[in-house]
């Protein structure tokens, strides 16, 4: 049996945040400058340095067992692969990014059918096809190098098939989104031969559940204070937490410990408040993961 997982680190704008989300899960991946072959501190893994646009069909092919990448390129090579888990980064953006259908300000394109026979430039090129061909939309879309919002803007095509993630570029050149086409985060892919394995099966399981609990401790802290027992419920009251708060009873004592789980940003606010009803000792610390 095969016990080491090949495992593809996606190059470019996911890797460093990818690298540092492994850190906070408990790997240690390093990538140097002059090297393609990161390395990890798990004798049961390989890391392969793969950019996002060719990781679906290398996970597709079994070259790795398993990767990260934009859906949005899994679907642009068609790759038949196992979706095992959304990885949305804080480090990169908590919003989906969205590939639309643009054109000039002033077209007369309302919706996709009014391009009938028109020229779309995009990097999306496999994707656009299939959305134009389901559609039964007659196009010629062409494969853009980058600038590809200046094209439609200079007249070299009809429309443009671009990703954004709020419109605003988009709207700062007086241009103007038809339609979404698709929303696109990051995405763990596995090769199905592997997912059926089950030690591999095992291994990318352990890997999704704490790299999605380190997710999950981004911007949240633990919280933990000491209270007089008859103050116990107005505290709770104001108290945010992931279920319930935590309280034990403190020994040989009348006050009691609450600890509680909630985003960094409500400390702020909290903390007063929990003074004013007669907390005291709190303490504030940083979580790594919540499983």
């Amino acid at each position: 049996m095969n016990t080491v997982l090949r495992f593809g680190v996606p190059k470019g704008s996911l890797e460093e945040a990818t690298v540092d989300l492994f850190k906070q899960a408990g790997w240690q991946i390093g990538i140097s400058s002059r090297s393609y072959f990161p390395t990890v501190d798990d004798g049961e893994m390989k890391c392969h340095l793969i950019r996002p646009q060719e990781m679906g069909k290398y996970v597709e092919r079994g070259t790795i067992d398993v990767g990260i990448a934009g859906r949005d390129w899994i679907r642009e090579n068609d790759s038949d692969v196992v979706e095992v888990c959304d990885m949305v980064y804080s480090k990169v953006s908590r919003r989906p990014v969205r590939w639309v259908l643009v054109v000039a300000q002033d077209s007369p394109v309302q919706k996709p059918e009014d391009l009938q026979g028109a020229t779309i430039s995009t990097e999306l090129v496999e994707f656009t096809k299939r959305y134009f061909k389901e559609r039964n939309i007659q196009v010629n879309v062409e494969f853009s190098w980058g600038a590809t919002e200046a094209k439609v803007v200079d007249g070299l095509c009809d429309a443009i098939v671009e990703v954004t993630e709020t419109g605003s570029t988009i709207r700062a050149n007086n241009l103007r989104i038809v339609c979404d086409l698709m929303e696109s985060v990051p995405v763990m892919v596995a090769n199905k031969t592997a997912w059926e394995e089950p030690w591999k099966r095992a291994k990318i399981e352990q890997i999704a559940t704490l790299l999605n609990s380190a997710l999950r401790a981004e911007g949240m802290v633990g919280l933990k204070m000491n209270a007089p027992a008859d103050k116990v419920e107005s505290i709770i009251s104001i108290l945010p937490s992931q279920k319930a708060p935590t309280v034990a009873h403190l020994y040989k004592s009348d006050w009691v410990s609450i600890e509680s789980i909630l985003p960094e940003k409500e400390v702020r606010r909290i903390v007063p408040e929990l003074l004013r009803l007669g907390a005291e000792g709190i303490i504030e610390y940083p979580l790594s993961k919540i499983i």
